[in-house]
């Protein structure tokens, strides 16, 4: 099942993060995500404000009906987003699957 057609699922802690071959494979899933420690990050550019701002609004969406919630920060014409899931302080496949939802846009 490819990541964009599944669900986050809650995640109170109290499971393991993903190992490093994991995070590879599913690094594999998802188009010019980072790694950078125990986070995703991508940096997505805009032909303008009002355009990065549209897609602030999308990922907000999507990121709501998932319950899983990225942080970003706007630059401009550019968007940085960063994943991961605070209560394990890293990785899951949550992760993932918001970053393949997020790219869909």
């Amino acid at each position: 099942m490819n990541l964009k057609s599944k669900k986050c699922v809650s995640c109170e802690g109290g499971i393991p993060k993903l190992n490093p071959d994991q995070v590879r494979n599913y690094l594999t899933q998802v188009r010019d995500w980072k790694l950078q420690e125990d986070k995703i990050q991508k940096l997505f550019k805009f032909k303008n404000f009002v355009e990065a701002m549209k897609f602030i609004n999308q990922m907000a969406d999507i990121a709501e009906s998932e319950g899983h919630h990225p942080d970003f920060s706007v630059h401009y014409n550019q968007v940085d987003v960063t994943i991961w899931t605070h209560a394990i302080h890293g990785l899951s496949e949550n992760d993932f699957i918001l970053a393949a939802k997020i790219d869909a846009v």
